[in-house]
């Protein structure tokens, strides 16, 4: 079943296209990523999809609701946290889950269930007394996440949601979203800057920019289509002028003397250029101390495909 489903989504404001012609097909029961630079168009599209604005054309359907006709069916089944600050200063870490199961109209019961689970969940036990004005911005954040777990949903919308997380906090929310998904079947509609966050925890990602999208797939097929060229690592033990003049002629590779004296190839065709500068280094008797291949990642991926766009 289609999650959210767009065709030749529109957004202009005067003389600025935000989205230009987007079209997406988001199955449910998966963590969907959305990366793009800043000013790309991500955090309008998430705005379009839960109906806070309309678009100047196009058609937006979400949960197979259509989002014109009916907006407030749709706001009744999602969970959304945006980039902006959302929270009652005075209220206590405990009181603003407590208070916002009963905006749901959570029962009692229930609400008092949650509001433990998730206290535990995002390691909020410490501070659940402290008032949200005297949390750190991580906390807070972690708070803003957490409260949307206090409601059943079908799909919720984090936009930048691990800003101001810690890297065990980050890496304890991660892991808790995608036991909410494996065990509920939530659909998760995801933007980051951490790109490792989206290798790590997206089915599938769609790269933006300039309102438009540039690609849709898994992080491995993403690789396999953009990731041709691989990098190389021969650690030597010395670089002789002789070494330098020979593998000048090898525009593929480069020599780096810090920390430690370092071939670096990078190629489409990297292994046929290795076997050239294994060759050279045995001529010129340098020492290989070690050889790596790094694989690509996703963030070379996402700053391929936004060069070729701009």
């Amino acid at each position: 079943m289609l999650c959210i489903e767009t065709k030749d989504l529109r957004k202009k404001y005067a003389s600025t296209v935000a989205v230009d012609g987007v079209d997406l097909q988001i199955e449910s029961g998966q963590v969907f990523g959305f990366l793009g630079p800043n000013g790309a168009g991500k955090s309008t599209v998430i705005k379009l999809l839960t109906t806070l604005i309309s678009p100047s054309n196009g058609k937006i359907s979400v949960l197979g609701i259509d989002s014109a006709k009916h907006p407030l069916e749709i706001r009744k089944k999602i969970g959304v946290v945006l980039q902006q600050p959302s929270y009652e200063p005075t209220l206590s870490a405990e009181k603003s889950l407590e208070k916002y199961g009963m905006m749901w109209n959570i029962d009692k019961k229930t609400r008092k269930k949650r509001t433990e689970e998730l206290l535990s969940a995002f390691g909020l036990e410490e501070i659940r007394k402290k008032k949200m004005d005297d949390l750190s911005i991580g906390q807070r954040r972690r708070v803003q996440v957490a409260r949307e777990f206090m409601h059943d949903m079908d799909l919720l919308f984090l936009d930048e949601p691990t800003v101001g997380l810690d890297p065990a906090a980050r890496r304890k929310l991660l892991d808790f979203l995608r036991e909410q998904v494996k065990n509920s079947g939530l659909t998760i509609f995801y933007t980051t800057h951490v790109l490792s966050e989206a290798e790590y925890l997206c089915d599938n990602i769609a790269i933006i920019n300039n309102g438009k999208i540039m690609a849709v797939d898994s992080p491995s097929e993403l690789k396999n289509r953009f990731g041709h060229e691989k990098t190389i690592k021969i650690h030597i033990s010395t670089v002789s002028e002789e070494l330098k003049s020979k593998l000048s002629t090898i525009p593929e590779c480069q020599i780096k003397l810090e920390p430690e004296p370092t071939v670096i190839i990078n190629s489409t065709k990297s292994e046929i250029v290795l076997m050239n500068i294994l060759k050279i280094l045995n001529e010129t008797e340098t020492k290989i101390n070690d050889l790596s291949a790094i694989p690509t990642n996703l963030e070379e991926i996402f700053l391929k495909v936004v060069g070729d766009s701009n």
